[in-house]
């Protein structure tokens, strides 16, 4: 099938550019990408006025699936990440069974082809049953289909464990994603330990928890020569550990979430348990470190962290609703209106961070929009402007704090290997 695109900006997040050409799709690659091609094609798209770019690579999702999924199922979260403009997507393990075994990923990996088309990529439990206690068969995961491993969820408490699995990550050149919070400090606790929980007359989640274990597992990665990967990276003292580490030369990498730059831990006086998320929001200097983070690279990349519940769980007071929101639909227009419209980020420094860094970090061959390259794209409109209404979501989870606010940018189409797996209406 050929699709032929024709007047749109395309962004090339590689060389810093955004070029006003054509681009012709067919077999499923990227074979033209010129002004006025002029050939027969099966669709013609009309790209004027919108911006073509590599699909987003959505490095932390959770589908919920299997076991959980009255929250979401690889289907429905296969859907909500084609209407977000993701093309691929990595999924973590933290589901009833845990993905810790290679018969697990293989589900995962058979399940995704019931869904839109967008492409899943399993990520193994680094522990068994995320308990902290026994590895996993990293290697069995590894040739299974998963391209990283992690107890995104739980910390890894126990040190000599995580060193263990990093020495044997190291070896089969496998990432390992760190969820960072010291159990001890967390556990139970809703909010930010600050002025929110002070107002609530809440134990708080003290920053410290997650910066002491960002420096422990950087310093592993240090001794190790393992590839460690931050997620969800929401405190300003976590940024500069970051920092301070890649200067070292240390093989760190991280990601942050939308909701950790534009939403403080006011938002829970709000939103209440809407706004409940792990880790939690933080403070306005916070926020502003985390975009200082992302405008001079410390931060490589910008996920979702997708984490849908069913509104009864969430219904829940604050201290008993479980933490997460939904993001897949909604990452690319929160990012243009607080990152790209207000100048913070130009736009090929924005689409890398969403779609060329996560694929490099899990060695997929994806985000580069080239020639002879798989035809991964997401077309859209930077400058439309439209309110969030979670009644919409293709996603079964509902769950988010943005819900009524405005934003502006839209994705128009998306498309995998060639084919059109989202039009908006």
């Amino acid at each position: 099938m050929k699709i032929l695109i024709k007047n749109g900006r395309l962004v090339h997040p590689v060389t810093g550019t955004v070029v006003l050409l054509d681009l012709l799709v067919e077999d499923g690659i990227v074979a033209l990408m010129e002004r006025g091609i002029d050939v027969e094609a099966d669709r013609v798209i009309n790209a004027s006025g919108l911006m073509v770019a590599p699909g987003l690579v959505d490095m932390h999702v959770h589908l919920r699936d299997p076991g959980l999924t009255y929250k979401e199922d690889i289907v429905t979260g296969s859907n909500a990440a084609a209407r977000g403009g993701v093309t691929a997507m990595a999924c973590m393990a933290n589901t009833k069974p845990t993905v810790d075994t290679p018969e697990l990923v293989q589900y995962v990996l058979e399940r995704a082809k019931e869904g839109s088309g967008v492409q899943i990529y399993p990520i193994g439990a680094l522990s068994k049953g995320l308990m902290g206690e026994e590895p996993t068969d990293a290697e069995a995961l590894q040739k299974a289909g998963a391209v990283a491993i992690s107890d995104d969820g739980c910390n890894v408490d126990n040190a000599n464990l995580m060193r263990d699995v990093l020495i044997r990550a190291r070896r089969l050149n496998l990432p390992v994603l760190c969820h960072c919070e010291d159990t001890s400090m967390v556990e139970g606790r809703a909010v930010n330990e600050g002025s929110v929980s002070r107002q609530l007359w809440l134990e708080g989640r003290p920053a410290i928890a997650e910066e002491i274990m960002v420096m422990r597992d950087a310093m592993l990665a240090e001794e190790t020569g393992a590839h460690v990967h931050i997620c969800h990276v929401s405190t300003g003292r976590s940024v500069e550990i970051i920092r301070r580490m890649k200067r070292k030369g240390i093989n760190i990498t991280c990601e942050t979430c939308p909701q950790y730059f534009t939403l403080t831990e006011d938002a829970v006086l709000e939103k209440g348990s809407m706004a409940r998320v792990n880790p939690p929001l933080r403070t306005a200097k916070d926020v502003e470190a985390i975009i200082a983070g992302l405008k001079d690279g410390t931060i490589d990349a910008i996920a979702t962290d997708h984490a849908p519940h069913s509104a009864e769980e969430k219904a829940r007071n604050l201290t008993r609703a479980p933490s997460g929101m939904v993001g897949l639909e909604t990452s690319l227009a929160l990012c243009l209106t607080a990152l790209y419209h207000t100048k913070k980020m130009d736009m090929p420094a924005l689409i890398k961070k969403m779609s060329t860094n996560p694929a490099d970090i899990l060695h997929l061959n994806k985000g580069r929009m080239s020639l002879g390259g798989d035809a991964d794209l997401v077309i859209f409109d930077p400058n439309e402007e439209w309110v969030i209404d979670p009644e919409q979501f293709a996603s079964k989870g509902h769950n988010t704090p943005f819900a009524g606010a405005k934003v502006k940018g839209r994705v128009k189409y998306t498309i995998v290997k060639g084919r059109i797996v989202y039009e908006a209406p």
